[in-house]
């Protein structure tokens, strides 16, 4: 073992191929993304989403549990939900070599059903920005308090507030 006291023969540089770092090929780990299309989830919120255990996102809203995946979401809003990006506005950072643009997007997401969030993200690239937003939207759907303007007929459809803007 060339008189090293059995410590490996890679010659320097923490025994992992000369590159340092975590060994192995490729990017980091899973972090519950989609390998081939099925989700696997990280939280314990996600788990009993998947087993059936918790059945609509009021339950979630009713116990103001913290969602963590957009893939609950997606579980119960499946072909529900629409996204509209409202703005693409380019921000820019000095630097010595001269300025760094990058792209903020700001996305909303809802059901048309009294469910919304709002979604903003910094990024390199254009499409890079808008699906981190939409991720981010995701995460911040809230429910909205409905009731009624004026006379009582049908469901509550209105928002029971003063609204300016």
């Amino acid at each position: 073992r060339g008189g090293r006291g059995g410590f490996g023969d890679r010659g320097g540089r923490g025994g992992r191929g000369g590159r340092g770092g975590r060994g192995g090929r490729g990017g980091r780990g899973g972090r519950g993304g989609r390998e081939e299309g099925r989700w696997v989830p990280v939280t314990k919120l996600g788990r009993l989403v998947q087993s059936g255990l918790i059945s609509s996102l009021e339950e979630i809203y009713l116990f103001s549990l913290p969602i963590k995946e957009p893939q609950i979401i997606d579980h119960f809003l499946s072909g529900r939900l629409k996204d509209e990006v409202l703005k693409i506005q380019p921000v820019q950072k000095q630097t010595r070599a001269g300025q760094r643009t990058r792209f903020k997007a700001y996305v909303v997401v809802g059901d048309q059903n009294g469910h919304i969030g709002l979604g903003v993200k910094c990024a390199k690239e254009v499409a890079t920005a808008i699906q981190g937003a939409i991720m981010l939207a995701k995460l911040s759907l809230l429910p909205i308090r409905r009731g009624y303007w004026g006379n009582k007929i049908g469901l509550p459809h209105t928002i029971p507030t003063k609204v300016t803007g």
